[in-house]
């Protein structure tokens, strides 16, 4: 089942990494995928029952994680 977000909602909504990056429907190559990804650090935000779960924590995908003490 894919996205089914109000084009207007898909405008406003970015990715919570530091980019802000907006987000496209989808992950990776399936277009299909109840995510939505962002277009700037690849991770990818479920949508359950509708709803855009953007809490990094949940994201798949995207860079690795940067250990405390690192960077």
């Amino acid at each position: 089942m894919a996205v089914d977000l109000q084009p207007q909602l898909l405008e406003i909504l970015a990715c919570p990494c530091p980019e802000h990056a907006s987000l496209r429907p989808g992950l990776g190559e399936d277009a299909q995928a109840d995510y939505l990804t962002c277009t700037s650090c690849g991770r990818g935000f479920p949508v359950r029952d509708g709803i855009p779960v953007l809490l990094l924590e949940e994201a798949v995908g995207g860079p690795a994680p940067v250990a405390a003490g690192e960077g």
